[in-house]
């Protein structure tokens, strides 16, 4: 093997290394008390019941789909895809049970202060952080060793966004479900605090949070590394320079490193405010990454484009820090948006819930010009740098995929910060329901406060790189359209042509539709958490005064019973429709499927993260002023309630829908035959 092959499978190992060592230094930290341990044996019970029912369901579709794949397409594509489904779902196992391991020992350290709470959230959320990626890059690596031509292996991306769906879609409405739930009866009817031990769904509301914010980032993650760099690696391919298809591999290798660094420079000592070693961890990270992804562009290419191709990567890493500052803007508490929407509480239900529609439509103008800039910027660079004779139009399509790249190759240390929020989440609710003091809830609050930012800026991070991947992912779709369907059909991609327009209709409303879907579910969901728990409070009074024990199993079973229920229907639209679309109109009806997707759905997507994150820290915001109890308080409930749909299930889902739809057209390219010729 070649020193280029060696290094990402060196950094992939190096990141497993590492994240076990983590786990050993958690496991060897105290667990805390008896009562302690029984919570968190509930909520991983709970969260261990959830997942076992969710993969009857996904494996035996799994299988069948490995076995068409591989029977009617390509074996190496049945292959691919059967290896990027079971990684998909060990990230989320991977993601689940340490999250659960580390929050009742953060919570536990709680009393010995906000360093060493910090630490051991921000170590827990690493191990996930460094895993995931890493399961990520070696299936891609090895992978691409065995069956170097890109297409062949394209099923992995498939394997990776349906099973990324399916844990998003029904952790997303377990959570929120239970969330509701909790939150409609206990908080709002009850007035009890939240993750009080009376309410009979605060169990399943911590499950929730493991599952959901866990399970489904890590998964969720793991997909958008996979797509990005299978995209990249289409592209080069279609280039067909051999210096060039390891290096978006190399990318991935080079951030790899910079988050291992990243993450072993974070301590617990003289933490004062939460935010400051995130963010030197991360802008170590990102130099590391810049520094590294120029050592392996002046060692390893041997192009006259390679410093513009370098170029494109230091553009993805700034990428990544802009779009986090963007979401920030328009979700913490201590900027303007969430200060308006705070604000507009005083005035009703009606102002607060149209305040954060408001705000949140506004934050997409910002998001989309990064993402202009990013595109224009790698695509003209890379363009004008191609060699004589080559296509300039590939070589700027491949500069814009190695700024998703760069983007993603920080996945690591993003999703490190991120994965620290529903551990501190978990840990205020263990906290809370032992009795161990407001002291403790403070220091458990303030990580907590600051991990809500976290989730909502990786949000964020996800859907950008899904867009500038999706991007890549249609060019090559083209390509290979092309490639196919030579002499047979004439491909004509103009909008003159009717069959791209009707593509856009018809890709414009899938996120739409599925939102619909998404949202109607957890409504559904949380009507009958709702039920249930002012049955609890109807049948024994007892249970508000605390001498009597909820039935928090029962609470549980509901929510996972709801969410599973609502598994197919948006799955199965992402795989249908641009099958379906193909068979009958060809692939020029798909090219306009997958732009018109993209295009409302990452604007959509990011709508409903930060509208549902701004209404979150509202509350918190409020809560902050000293005004619990109050009506405006009532009102801000209401709209964190709201918004928990939006943040926590409809908007993460829609990235990974996107990336499905490009890759189900990608892989079945060869099916569409266009049945009527219009």
């Amino acid at each position: 093997m070649e020193l280029q092959e060696i290094l990402p499978i060196g950094a992939g190992i190096a990141s497993f290394l590492v994240a076990a060592g983590l786990v050993a230094w958690i496991s060897k930290q105290p667990s805390g008390t008896k009562e302690m341990m029984e919570i968190s044996n509930a909520v991983k019970v709970g969260a261990a019941a959830f997942l076992k029912r969710e993969m009857k369901i996904i494996v035996p579709v799994a299988i069948a789909l490995s076995v068409i794949i591989g029977a009617f397409l390509e074996l190496s594509n049945g292959i691919a895809f059967a290896v990027g489904a079971t990684l998909s779902a060990v990230a989320g196992l991977i993601s689940l049970k340490i999250t659960v391991k580390a929050a009742v020992r953060a919570a536990h350290l709680s009393s010995s202060g906000l360093g060493k709470t910090f630490a051991m959230a921000f170590r827990g959320g690493a191990t996930v952080g460094l895993a995931v990626p890493a399961m990520a890059l070696l299936a891609i690596t090895g992978l691409y060793l065995i069956y170097p031509d890109p297409i062949t292996i394209a099923g992995v991306g498939i394997g990776a966004s349906l099973i990324a769906l399916f844990i998003r879609i029904g952790g997303g409405i377990f959570t929120k479900a239970a969330d509701m739930g909790a939150d409609l009866v206990g908080k709002v009817e009850a007035n009890i605090p939240e993750d009080d031990p009376r309410n009979p769904a605060t169990i399943a509301d911590n499950v929730g949070d493991n599952v959901g914010d866990a399970a489904g980032m890590g998964s969720d993650v793991y997909e958008s590394y996979i797509v990005t760099i299978l995209a990249a690696l289409l592209i080069a391919a279609l280039i067909g320079a051999p210096d060039l298809f390891l290096y978006p591999i190399l990318i991935g290798a080079s951030g790899m490193i910079a988050s291992i660094i990243g993450v072993v420079i974070v301590g617990s000592k003289g933490v004062t405010d939460v935010m400051k070693p995130l963010n030197r961890s991360f802008y170590v990270s990102a130099a590391i990454a810049i520094g590294l992804n120029y050592v392996f562009t002046t060692q390893f290419l041997n192009s006259s484009a390679s410093y513009a191709l370098f170029g494109a990567t230091v553009i993805g890493v700034i990428l990544v820090p802009v779009i986090q500052k963007i979401t920030d803007r328009y979700t913490n508490y201590k900027y303007g948006p969430v200060k308006e929407i705070a604000d507009s509480a005083k005035w009703g239900y009606a102002s607060l819930v149209l305040m954060g529609i408001i705000k949140g439509l506004q934050s997409t103008g910002p998001f989309m010009i990064a993402l202009v800039v990013a595109i224009i910027i790698s695509f003209s660079i890379s363009s004008a740098a191609a060699p004589e004779g080559a296509d300039p139009v590939l070589y700027g399509i491949f500069g814009t995929s190695l700024t998703a790249m760069a983007m993603l190759s920080l996945a690591g240390i993003v999703l490190s910060i991120d994965a620290f929020g529903p551990i501190a989440d978990n840990a205020g609710g263990i906290v809370e329901m032992t009795g161990m003091g407001e002291e403790n809830r403070k220091v458990t609050d303030e990580i907590d406060a600051v991990g809500n930012t976290t989730k909502a800026v990786t949000k964020g991070f996800a859907i950008a790189s899904a867009a500038l991947a999706a991007l890549a992912m249609i060019q090559a779709f083209q390509f290979e359209a092309s490639h196919v369907f030579e002499g047979i059909l004439e491909l004509d991609y103009s909008l003159t042509n009717p069959a791209v327009v009707v593509g856009l209709l018809v890709g414009g409303l899938i996120p739409f539709i599925i939102t619909g879907q998404l949202i109607n579910g957890v409504s559904r969901a949380a009507g009958k958490m709702v039920d249930e728990v002012r049955r609890q409070f109807k049948s024994d009074p007892e249970i508000l005064t605390g001498k009597s024990k909820p039935d928090y199993a029962k609470c549980v079973d509901i929510a996972t019973v709801a969410s599973i229920k609502e598994l197919y229907k948006p799955a199965l639209i992402a795989i249908i429709a641009p099958i379906i679309l193909g068979v009958i109109l060809g692939p020029t009806a798909v090219a306009g499927l997958l732009m018109g997707s993209v295009v409302t759905g990452i604007f959509l997507a990011y709508h409903l993260a930060n509208t549902g994150g701004a209404w979150d820290n509202a509350k918190k915001l409020v809560e902050m002023k000293g005004q619990k109890g109050s009506e405006e308080h009532k009102v801000a409930v209401v709209g964190d309630i709201i918004g928990d749909p939006y943040k926590d299930t409809a908007g993460p889902a829609l990235n990974t829908v996107i990336k499905l739809l490009n890759t189900i057209a990608i892989v079945f390219v060869s099916a569409f035959v266009a049945i009527l010729a219009i």
